[in-house]
């Protein structure tokens, strides 16, 4: 028993430097890397110890840390992504990524954060940026260094009434922007002007009544676009015009009667469109729409649910079921 006990105390001390774990934590290690993940109740302080030296991820959920300090994370220098969901954290500290030149996401949602210090996020070589349902009321260009390198930015669930093209000219690189669920009213027509590379722009959620023109002229590699769940009553006839990759377009749940004639040309043809839940007036101007849906049912999806609110007698009627006489429309 003695030479066993022996050899385990030299070897334990070892085994237990390379594998610590803050408490209240648990810890999970792989040959270069190690994740730490504190999501037990009762954690008020971010851990000041315990990290393993080659801490790569943190994730700290439904605790109530009163702040984060860059002090605090100096001790995990190889940091790649830092998740804080659902902290209670009310401010940050402009300093806190400056030890973070590894940091790829950082993921603030759900906490209380109603204003953020300039620059707090030019410190680091962040790619993904998540500060959804927080408090914000505006995006401030300051935040940010001029050449940000982000990919990835969500500000959904926070309380935008506009969005500033100063904000977006610093994120050229830009893939996906989320601002689902936000107070947006209205666009100014150059906003996403600077953002080529724009994949994926979730407009969900909103206050937009009506979209300029050339809103998404220079949004070329634009795939999906989600609009539904606005106040939107009309569409300028060239607003999808110059979007050969869109996959899918969603403007259900809006205030939409008719589209404009020739809204959908030229658009990717396999394009899939949700246009549900508007109160479509059945008339002549239905021409245009009703003719794509006849020729495109491919396309829509939920189709026989694009139903007519006017005029009475055809209320509810699926639009692309009705007679040419009964939208008033002369076939050529």
């Amino acid at each position: 028993f003695s030479s066993w006990h022996s050899s385990a105390t030299a070897v334990f001390p070892v085994q237990r430097s390379a594998h610590s774990c803050p408490d209240r934590c648990s810890c999970s290690f792989e040959p270069s890397a190690a994740e730490v993940v504190c999501s037990k109740g009762g954690l008020t302080d971010f851990p000041r110890t315990g990290f393993p030296t080659n801490t790569t991820l943190i994730s700290i959920q439904s605790t109530h840390l009163s702040s984060v300090t860059a002090g605090d994370l100096s001790a995990v220098p190889f940091l790649n992504k830092l998740q804080l969901y659902h902290t209670n954290l009310a401010n940050l500290s402009s300093d806190l990524l400056v030890s973070l030149s590894h940091l790829d996401t950082l993921d603030l949602t759900g906490n209380k954060l109603a204003k953020l210090p300039a620059n707090v996020f030019s410190h680091s070589s962040l790619r993904n940026l998540v500060l959804k349902s927080n408090q914000l009321p505006e995006a401030d260009p300051a935040w940010f260094s001029g050449n940000s390198s982000l990919l990835y930015l969500d500000l959904s669930g926070n309380h935008l009434t506009s969005l500033s093209a100063a904000l977006l000219r610093k994120l050229p690189l830009l893939q996906t922007l989320d601002l689902d669920g936000n107070s947006l009213q209205e666009l100014h027509a150059d906003v996403f002007r600077n953002l080529h590379h724009l994949e994926t722009l979730n407009l969900a959620g909103n206050k937009l009544i009506t979209l300029k023109p050339q809103l998404f002229a220079h949004n070329l590699q634009l795939k999906y676009l989600y609009l539904q769940e606005n106040r939107l009553q009309d569409l300028p006839v060239n607003l999808l015009h110059r979007l050969q990759n869109l996959e899918l377009l969603l403007l259900n749940q809006n205030q939409l009667r008719h589209l404009p004639a020739g809204l959908l040309d030229g658009v990717n043809p396999s394009v899939q469109i949700i246009l549900t839940g508007n109160p479509w007036e059945c008339d002549g101007k239905m021409e245009y729409l009703w003719r794509w849906l006849t020729n495109h049912r491919q396309n829509v999806l939920f189709e026989t649910e694009v139903t007519c609110d006017n005029p009475k007698p055809l209320k509810n009627r699926q639009v692309s079921s009705l007679t040419d006489s009964q939208l008033g429309v002369r076939l050529q």
